[in-house]
């Protein structure tokens, strides 16, 4: 597989139609009755699901691409790009980091995940922003609660 090869994030925001996700979730549920599940079958299904706009179908891909990397040796590389856009489709986003990280760090021209990169860290920084402002809401809460409550201890000892 070349550094090509890999969908950028992008793709990962194109669910399926139902069909297309069905064809999937059949031929998938068929290889486990019969006890012969294929690492492609499971990939194209975990594929689709975090494709999905269902949060519950994001995690159930993210969960099926995890088996795949502890499973396949010879699939890691995929898995970790896969895992990535997984995880930073469903907002968890320092996970998404770590495992676009441990790609870059093995390909570090790979321009789908250098591009990610990018995304996750634009992500985390307006996650660190927000919260800032939040805790400076916070505080400053805090603060004008505290002067008001001095200010009437001060009024009753007059």
């Amino acid at each position: 597989m070349s550094l090509t090869d890999l969908p950028y994030a992008v793709d990962a925001e194109s669910p399926l139609t139902i069909e297309e996700l069905s064809v999937l979730r059949r031929q998938f549920e068929k290889e486990v009755r019969e006890d012969d599940v294929t690492t492609q079958t499971k990939f194209n299904y975990a594929w689709g699901l975090i494709k999905s706009r269902r949060k519950n179908e994001q995690q159930l891909g993210v969960r099926l691409l995890a088996e795949i990397f502890r499973e396949s040796p010879e699939r890691r590389r995929e898995c970790l790009y896969y895992l990535a856009l997984g995880h930073f489709k469903l907002g968890e986003y320092t996970h998404a980091r770590d495992y676009n990280d441990q790609l870059l760090q093995r390909e570090p021209n790979n321009l789908q995940a250098q591009n990610l990169k990018k995304l996750i860290e634009d992500k985390l920084n307006r996650e660190g922003l927000v919260g800032a402002m939040i805790m400076s809401g916070v505080v400053g809460a805090i603060a004008i609660g505290g002067l008001y409550i001095a200010s009437l201890f001060k009024d009753k000892r007059r």
